[in-house]
């Protein structure tokens, strides 16, 4: 179920509080404890390509963007 299709039946079941209230029981994503999408970027919120070392939590791209202001030197 994608997430356009859980939020859609919430309009549905406004009225119906009882299904509303099952359907949120068995039908809503887990949270993540580990895996790719357990760990977004802390600027944009993505979860592919990132690097937590040393605490980071950002991704390759934001990294990049940030490295100087951190204090990350380039070295040629």
């Amino acid at each position: 179920m994608t997430a356009g299709s859980y939020k859609k039946v919430f309009k549905q079941l406004k009225n119906k509080p009882t299904k509303l209230k099952k359907f949120k029981k068995h039908n809503t994503p887990k949270p993540r404890k580990f895996g790719v999408n357990s760990k977004p970027c802390r600027l944009c919120g993505r979860v592919g390509g990132h690097i937590q070392k040393y605490g980071i939590d950002l991704c390759r791209q934001c990294f990049r963007k940030n490295a100087t202001k951190i204090g990350f030197k380039k070295f040629n």
